[in-house]
């Protein structure tokens, strides 16, 4: 089941760090993002290398998110303990200190199983990414390898995107960004599209 798009999010209960600081022991998925997008990010470990400049730039976008009516969620193997720690520590000492999203504890290697991410050695989770609608289903997913760090403004991008085609009932070329045209999903609507565009793709 490696690609989700176009089904419904696996939901979950686990152990998480709230955004606010507050340590609980069910985070339900669906009861704490209901009428909400969300983003679902899976990073390897706490305490490691690329996954705080990860972190931090969620955390840096979170704004961004929000005003898009966004939930960001992390996963990890680690446990709601080593989240919450990781949050205590000071960026310059390796943390990333008090995060405003919800880190979520998959001790159980259930959620990244869910969601066909884990390694395949089974030791920790690959670097994917899921945008769910407010209906629960996916609707884009990119899998990092370890060493590969993601782009947060190209989630911010596709959110804009499943949004603009909500909302006019158009479709998003190449490269689209906000504020720029749609087209129709039809023959007239490319083909006027493309004679007016073609050269900038």
């Amino acid at each position: 089941m490696g690609v989700l798009v176009g089904r419904e999010a696996p939901d979950f209960t686990a152990p998480a760090v709230l955004g606010s600081g507050e340590i609980v022991d069910s985070y339900n998925l669906k009861e704490a993002t209901a009428g909400k997008y969300k983003v679902l990010f899976f990073y390897p470990l706490d305490f490691t290398f690329v996954c705080p400049s990860e972190l931090i730039a969620f955390d840096h976008r979170l704004e961004e998110f929000s005003k898009r009516n966004v939930e960001v969620v992390g996963i990890s193997i680690d446990s709601h303990f080593t989240h919450n720690a990781w949050r205590n520590t000071p960026i310059n000492q390796g943390g990333i200190g008090p995060v405003g999203y919800t880190l979520v504890a998959d001790m159980t290697h259930a959620i990244c199983k869910a969601y066909d991410v884990e390694t395949p050695d089974g030791a920790v989770a690959f670097r994917g990414s899921f945008l769910i609608d407010k209906a629960g289903v996916v609707r884009h997913q990119v899998v990092n390898d370890l060493p590969l760090g993601r782009n947060i403004d190209e989630m911010l991008r596709m959110i804009d995107a499943l949004q603009f085609t909500e909302e006019h009932g158009e479709v998003c070329p190449a490269g689209w960004k906000q504020g720029e045209k749609g087209m129709s999903a039809s023959p007239d609507g490319v083909a006027t599209y493309l004679a007016e565009n073609a050269e900038g793709l």
